[in-house]
């Protein structure tokens, strides 16, 4: 009985998410706490201020074993996203599966960006490229209810969870989903004040160097963009302006070092103002190209 005390007491909320983080900082993790943290609070099926009001509760053997498990999973570089199912992006809880990009806190930028430039429209319409979760055209739909969304993807499996992810924000009639390669699909004469995307765009040769929660589990489509990392960036360049109003924007993600590039792709393709946005870390992570 007093060794089983004693167990219990070595396995209080605190003490696990001390060793989960230790562990997983031992493992290369780099949010080791939060990623320990998110995974005991989905495993309790509570939130993370229920732990840190709790830090003395002892865990029930079956909640250690299902934790084990996480923790398991975790340390073989599953994204935690993956683990438990869903991410929050722009305040908004979305459902991720294999197969499907992870959004990231840098790509909320890129709504930003959007949101700004069609705020004095009565009635913008916005296509987005690459919807992947339907995280962007869901963020923007949240909160802009003016605002008629076209998002794309290459893959109706994928498409499927976005339209269960902008009905479970109840915006399922505010963005429409469809199948298409870039434009290919798209009516022509279907104008839009806004083309947005965040495009594969790591060079081939350097996705072997990424973390291995990125290029061991990740979707290849929506990270690969060519030898240079721009080849779906000039497709898309090359044949927007046919799909835009006058004025009209389109506004892109990039990668490290690739604004000058991208930025020539859009002067080339007629783009004629060029701004620069940085994401929260002050890195250059979007652009955006104006067509008078």
């Amino acid at each position: 009985m007093e060794e089983q005390l004693k167990t219990r007491e070595r396995w209080t909320i605190g003490a696990i998410l001390n060793w989960t983080a230790t562990y997983f900082a031992g493992k290369g993790i780099k949010t080791p706490r939060l990623d320990a943290e998110i995974l005991l609070a989905h495993c309790l099926d509570v939130d993370r201020l229920y732990l840190y009001l709790n830090l003395d509760r002892p865990l029930l053997p079956d909640e250690r074993s299902q934790f084990r498990e996480l923790v398991k999973r975790r340390g073989l570089r599953e994204p935690v996203a993956l683990i438990t199912g869903k991410k929050e992006f722009w305040s908004i809880s979305l459902q991720i599966k294999p197969g499907i990009l992870i959004p990231r806190p840098e790509t909320e930028i890129l709504v930003e960006v959007v949101l700004q430039e069609i705020k004095e429209n009565p009635a913008p319409k916005v296509l987005e490229i690459g919807t992947g979760s339907g995280a962007v055209a869901i963020a923007m739909a949240r909160d802009n209810p003016r605002v008629e969304v076209v998002a794309t993807d290459t893959d109706f499996t994928v498409l499927l969870v976005a339209r269960a992810n902008a009905k479970e924000a109840e915006l399922e009639n505010a963005v429409q989903f469809t199948a298409t390669d870039l434009l290919d699909s798209i009516r022509r004469g279907a104008y839009f004040d806004v083309i947005c995307s965040n495009p594969p765009y790591v060079p081939t040769n350097i996705i072997p160097t990424l973390d291995p929660d990125v290029r061991n589990f990740e979707p290849m489509r929506a990270l690969d963009g060519g030898p240079d990392g721009l080849d779906v960036i000039r497709r898309l360049a090359a044949n927007a302006e046919n799909f835009l109003n006058r004025p009209g924007a389109i506004v892109l993600e990039f990668g490290d070092g690739q604004e000058e590039a991208v930025g020539r792709i859009l002067v080339s393709a007629g783009f004629e103002v060029i701004r620069i946005f940085r994401d929260l870390s002050g890195k250059p992570r979007v652009i955006k190209g104006r067509i008078e």
